[in-house]
């Protein structure tokens, strides 16, 4: 399935560009590589990706700026920052622009290509349950990531659409943090857990027009989603 996986690298340093690009062209991935933030965003536009690799510190348009006008054109495609910032503030702020994940430069190819995997797979794989599912008096379809409801029908990326899902098929039940971080993000992590609240805070704004629904915090345990619709 991934082997004609076609990937949008941006990075400026063109000797860890060539490195990525090569070694990921090795493992059968079709790479585009871009060598700033300008260029990523004419090559984005031109083409259709699985997949966009950006590195956040790149001359004239950086990568959060990338992101945000990857994302502004496409809700759904899976965004990894490529990052040497070890600020908590500049981790989070990828994620609330609409990043997926990132790795921390140094890093080996294994780690990154790990990550490639997972999100490819996810995306890839069909829906379980195919049909609209009730939330409360929303609509969600997971097939075509999204949910519908008065105000209309908001669109999810892969991840809000996985999370969601994992929270209503454990309806009025709590879904540790640790369990969501791994099947969904793969790995329990603090700063990927950090990334989590962010993603529970959108879907509380996809589901607000609702009030029969809820995702309650249990702090430093999960979280439950509630329709009390059903619970009376």
């Amino acid at each position: 399935m991934n082997k004609k996986a076609k990937i949008l690298l941006a990075e400026d340093d063109e000797n860890l560009g060539f490195v990525i690009s090569d070694q990921l062209t090795d493992q059968g991935y079709v790479v585009t590589h871009a060598k700033d933030g300008n260029d990523g965003w004419s090559q984005f536009q031109a083409g259709t990706y699985d997949l966009c690799l950006v590195d956040v510190m790149m001359p004239g348009m950086d990568g959060f700026s990338l992101a945000r006008n990857i994302r502004d054109r496409d809700e759904f495609v899976p965004i990894i920052f490529l990052t040497a910032k070890s600020m908590d503030e500049d981790r989070l702020k990828g994620f609330e622009i609409g990043g997926d994940d990132y790795v921390v430069k140094p890093f080996n190819m294994s780690e990154l290509a790990y990550r490639i995997q997972v999100f490819l797979r996810r995306s890839g794989q069909p829906a379980q349950n195919a049909n609209k599912v009730k939330l409360g008096n929303i609509a969600f379809d997971y097939k075509n990531l999204c949910v519908e409801g008065r105000d209309g029908t908001t669109n999810l990326t892969q991840m809000e659409a996985d999370l969601l899902k994992m929270l209503y098929e454990n309806s009025g039940e709590l879904v540790k943090r640790e369990d969501i971080l791994v099947q969904i993000w793969g790995e329990n992590d603090y700063f990927k857990g950090r990334s989590l609240d962010v993603f529970i805070s959108r879907l509380r704004k996809y589901i607000k027009s609702d009030s029969s629904l809820e995702i309650r915090n249990h702090h430093g345990v999960g979280f439950t989603l509630f329709d009390h619709n059903l619970s009376g």
